[in-house]
């Protein structure tokens, strides 16, 4: 991988403007970022996927009846934007989260770090790694589904797409599903700029209700690609049993 200063990945984040970010989330369960990732180191990560020593693990979608496609699991140490981006991500969502969770009477269990919180996954017997690189081809595509690996899960994720749609890919959009309370589903599609983030809810979601919060369920997905490759990371704040 290219080398790149620490400071890069931390001033990515920070370019948000956490205060929309956190306004979409709490709307619509997902929300855009801003460029994490420049296109060379895309184009790096994407590599790595033929590298196998890299990964712990590598699952076939449609032998699972999971979609079309295939995604691998990055096993310890991780590549550097991924380790960076995952640790200044953390302490951003994490009042998101526990905001979350004290709206929907749950007690928060996730500490000021993502070092100590995933201490407390991997004494939970949840030791496995959980970064994913995933890649699809014309015709792949992600059923809808939702990534808790456990117990222990942290309530959102980022996705970031590797590639640039209308050049490397077409279709492909993500997809979000929300079971609303006593109403029909709601669905979200998202088309994912090369490099950007796309932040989103693991599970469920705080949603208004007479009784004051209900737990909207939520799950996601990918559609169908038309033509060429897709290559995506998928961050989650979680290790797995």
């Amino acid at each position: 991988m290219t080398t790149t200063t620490t400071d890069a990945f931390a001033r990515g984040v920070a370019s948000a403007d956490w205060e929309s970010v956190t306004g979409e989330l709490n709307e619509y369960g997902c929300a855009l970022m801003p460029r994490l990732l420049t296109p060379e180191q895309c184009r790096e990560l994407a590599a790595l996927y033929d590298q196998a020593d890299r990964f712990r693990s590598t699952v076939d979608m449609a032998r699972h009846r999971f979609g079309s496609g295939e995604y691998r699991y990055f096993d310890r140490p991780f590549p550097e934007p991924v380790q960076r981006l995952r640790e200044e991500l953390y302490p951003r969502l994490l009042p998101i989260a526990r905001d979350w969770y004290d709206k929907l009477g749950r007690e928060a269990p996730w500490p000021d770090t993502l070092e100590e919180w995933l201490a407390i996954c991997h004494a939970a017997g949840q030791e496995r790694p959980s970064p994913i690189l995933l890649r699809y081809e014309s015709g792949g595509w992600n059923a809808l589904h939702r990534d808790i690996f456990g117990e222990m899960v942290f309530p959102l994720q980022v996705v970031i797409n590797l590639n640039a749609p209308g050049e490397d890919h077409t279709g492909g959009e993500f997809l979000l599903v929300e079971q609303r309370p006593r109403a029909q589903s709601r669905g979200t599609a998202t088309l994912i700029p090369q490099g950007h983030g796309l932040i989103f809810t693991t599970r469920d979601r705080p949603v208004p209700s007479k009784r004051g919060w209900s737990a909207s369920p939520v799950r996601h997905g990918v559609s169908a690609i038309r033509s060429g490759n897709r290559y995506t990371l998928g961050l989650v704040f979680h290790d797995a049993t």
